[in-house]
């Protein structure tokens, strides 16, 4: 893999975090009033969005669009675990484990078309 091709990842990763405290760190400050929970939600993605755009605009020169989601839907479930962790202190079940196993392999799928 190129350094190019690299760059797209990386910056999917870090939007994918950034989104997931931006989808649930309100969650920790429930005396907010729902205004207040949305707008430190938009503010957080706020910056997902600065990452997440180039990231799309660079990666269309290396990926299909189905390959970018898949990128995206795979990073957004692993930093959805390392958030829950941080955050929570939750930690995947072996049902959930397997899940994503079993999402994982969809994402295989996507990347090698055995069926055309």
């Amino acid at each position: 893999m190129s350094l190019a091709a690299f760059w797209p990842i990386l910056l999917l990763a870090v939007s994918s975090v950034i989104m997931n405290v931006a989808w649930y760190y309100h969650l920790k400050q429930p005396s907010l009033g729902m205004l207040a929970a949305i707008g430190l939600a938009w503010g957080i993605a706020l910056f997902e969005y600065a990452l997440a755009v180039p990231a799309n605009r660079i990666g269309i020169g290396h990926y299909s669009l189905p390959e970018l989601k898949t990128i995206q839907e795979v990073l957004s479930l692993a930093a959805f675990v390392l958030v829950a962790w941080a955050l929570f202190g939750e930690t995947p079940t072996v049902s959930q484990i397997l899940g994503f196993v079993l999402i994982a392999g969809g994402a295989y799928m996507i990347f090698r078309s055995p069926f055309g």
